[in-house]
């Protein structure tokens, strides 16, 4: 990008590239629609669907992309693998993110880097799947042992999964999923200790266990993928989640990306989740 370009988008208000440290959002937003395969753990476990289903099944419910938890790959190798993202591209369909476990709490070294192989695997699937997001969990501070040492842990392996990462173009988004993550200030420390652009937060709406609105507000920023869900917490009860505000905070926050349903109540997936994403393709503006 020579200097004229540059200052072309400048003054259009373009978000113009971070090379280095931590990257926020900001600039005109975008928003897409897209399904967290999570909300079909019972088809998927009992292996009455598959992932190639879900690619289809996306068509049929016009959503952008899938996010993939890879719980129940058949296999890690190319023959898997390499078929499913040729499906998805010719049915227009993006996997644009994985979904792992992982547990980076972990005080022994020997734990960590045991962590950092298994995410650098995943990172492999990913790059083979053509998906530039990897959900992570931080994981929970073993007792005996303060927030602040556990925080410190998880940023040590997130920036040198990050190192790895970035060498593929993906980027490493710590859930707000309890233990380490349970609040919005911890999980941001987090990700400004990393310093890195290829780690940020996958934020997920149903996870704060208080004050839901507000812990979300301080995590967009920082936020590289946003997942829904029907439920909230706020005031110390559980309601039913405000989509639009929630998409209104997306807006204003100008974050571009994905906004995947992760679907978790009990009425079964294969009837509630086609009326949800309707309602997620509404709230977004997408026919």
């Amino acid at each position: 990008m020579n200097r004229r370009t540059w200052l072309a988008g400048a003054s259009m208000g373009w978000a113009l590239p971070v090379m280095a440290g931590v990257e926020k959002v900001g600039g005109k937003p975008r928003l897409r629609s897209a399904l967290c395969a999570y909300s079909f753990r019972t088809e998927l476990q009992k292996k009455t669907l598959t992932y190639e289903d879900l690619v289809r099944m996306a068509v049929d419910w016009n959503i952008d992309g899938l996010d993939l938890t890879v719980y129940w790959f058949p296999s890690n190798n190319d023959d898997f693998l390499l078929p499913l993202r040729r499906l998805a591209y010719r049915h227009g369909v993006e996997l644009y993110s994985i979904s792992i476990r992982s547990n980076f709490c972990q005080p022994a070294p020997d734990l960590q880097e045991k962590e950092l192989v298994e995410l650098k695997k995943w990172v492999d699937v990913a790059n083979k799947l053509g998906a530039g997001h990897i959900r992570v969990f931080g994981g929970t501070v073993p007792k005996g042992r303060t927030d602040d040492e556990a925080a410190g842990w998880v940023a040590s392996i997130l920036k040198r999964g990050a190192e790895y990462a970035g060498t593929k173009g993906i980027i490493l988004g710590l859930e707000n999923h309890g233990g380490i993550t349970a609040k919005a200030e911890r999980i941001v420390d987090i990700v400004k200790q990393v310093d890195s652009p290829w780690v940020g937060v996958n934020l997920d709406t149903g996870n704060f266990q208080d004050d839901a609105y507000n812990q979300l507000a301080i995590c967009l920023p920082y936020s590289a993928n946003v997942q829904v869900k029907e439920n909230i917490r706020v005031n110390g009860a559980q309601e039913k989640s405000d989509w639009a505000r929630i998409a209104g905070m997306l807006r204003k926050a100008g974050y571009k990306g994905y906004l995947a349903l992760e679907y978790e109540e009990k009425e079964p997936a294969p009837t509630a989740v086609p009326r949800l994403l309707a309602k997620l393709r509404q709230v977004i503006g997408q026919s």
